[in-house]
């Protein structure tokens, strides 16, 4: 599995992964990676392995299931073997926290936090589909950083679910799942990307002090 970096190679460690239906370089990723590396931090980025086809042959590939992903997710931090952040962008922050609740401690001991950009508390549509079940068995912190009217997750659903008080959280007034925010908000995608780029790095550069 091939590894993107950016940022300095003695930097805090965060391995950086995709959403479901786009890859390591789409736009998001791109500009929170670099912003993350301009704060000193070293972000890995990967393509989870239906991504990677999908990239090479332009085909529309839907992700694989869970126990694969989360499998793929495991061999990157075995390949890196130091203290770590790990998350992602959507369904990558979700494969993160399941690897997180269901793995060992002795196989996560380099995992020192996790890190969700759009958590996805449920299927569009479906909010009685919850994934948060397994989340109060993570044992490491967690942050989350939601867009308030985020439609897999908004603030005055997700505020419902009794979720553990340990989690850090950033909510971003009016931004969507991919934290865009409505014209008349006043607020602007960038700025809402920016608050990410520094409450993550604070995040990180804590967990990995």
């Amino acid at each position: 599995m091939t590894l993107i970096f950016d940022g300095p190679e003695e930097g805090p460690l965060f391995v950086f992964s995709h959403g479901a239906g786009a890859p390591l370089t789409s736009d998001f990723m791109e500009e929170v990676s670099v912003g993350l590396a301009e704060q000193g931090i070293r972000v890995a980025r990967f393509n989870f392995n239906y991504m990677q086809q999908r990239v090479e042959t332009a085909s529309r590939r839907p992700p694989e299931r869970a126990p694969h992903l989360i499998k793929q997710f495991m061999e990157v931090i075995q390949t890196l073997n130091q203290p770590m952040v790990i998350g992602g962008k959507s369904m990558g922050g979700r494969m993160a926290t399941l690897l997180a609740a269901q793995e060992s401690a002795d196989l996560l001991q380099h995992v020192k936090g996790i890190a969700c950009l759009g958590y996805p508390f449920h299927p569009q549509g479906k909010p009685e589909k919850l994934r948060v079940e397994h989340l109060a068995a993570i044992k490491q912190p967690v942050a989350i950083i939601q867009g308030t009217r985020d439609k897999l997750g908004g603030q005055d659903e997700v505020l419902s679910y009794g979720l553990p008080e340990r989690f850090n959280w950033l909510w971003l007034e009016d931004g969507d799942h991919d934290f865009k925010p409505r014209v008349k908000s006043g607020l602007t995608h960038q700025q809402h990307i920016q608050s990410c780029i520094d409450f993550l790095a604070a995040y990180i550069k804590d967990c990995l002090k």
